[in-house]
C-alpha cells in the first residue's frame, strides 16, 4: 500500500474512532467533560477527529491522482462533495473542541450533525472506491 493510502486509511480510522467514542460518551449522561477520565478522553478524540479532517480531501486526491483513476471528471465532482463534507464537519468539531466544557448532550448533537453523518457516509464510499482502483 503506497504511502497515500496509508495515510487515507490512518484518517478513516481516526474519524471512525472518534465517532464510536462520542457515541458511548454521549450515552453517559455527563454535564461536562471537566474532572472525568472520559473528558480527557473526549478532548483526544476531538483532536484526532480534527486531525483527520483536516487535508482530507488533498489526502483523498493524492490517491486518486496516484492511481490516475477514470473518469476523472467524476472523481473530481465526489471529491469535491468530501471536501465540503470534511469543511463543515471540521467547524462544527472545532468549536465543539474550543469550548471549555463539552457535556454529553452537546456530543450527543454533533453525533446527529447532518455534516458529519455526510462524511461518514462519504468516508464509507470512498474507502470502497479506492480499494478498487
Amino acid at each position: 500500500m503506497s504511502a497515500a493510502r496509508d495515510d487515507v486509511k490512518s484518517r478513516i480510522d481516526s474519524i471512525e474512532e472518534g465517532y464510536e467514542f462520542f457515541l458511548a460518551y454521549a450515552a453517559q449522561g455527563l454535564t461536562s467533560d471537566q474532572g472525568s477520565k472520559t473528558g480527557g478522553q473526549l478532548r483526544t478524540f476531538l483532536s484526532k477527529i480534527e486531525g483527520g479532517l483536516d487535508g482530507l480531501g488533498a489526502a483523498f486526491r493524492s490517491v486518486v491522482e496516484e492511481a490516475g483513476a477514470e473518469p476523472s471528471d467524476a472523481w473530481d465532482h465526489l471529491l469535491s462533495v468530501l471536501e465540503r463534507d470534511a469543511a463543515d464537519a471540521l467547524a462544527a468539531v472545532r468549536l465543539v473542541a474550543a469550548l471549555p466544557g463539552v457535556s454529553s448532550q452537546l456530543i450527543d448533537n454533533l453525533n446527529a450533525n447532518h455534516h458529519l453523518r455526510a462524511l461518514l457516509t462519504d468516508l464509507f464510499l470512498l474507502d470502497d472506491l479506492i480499494d478498487a482502483i
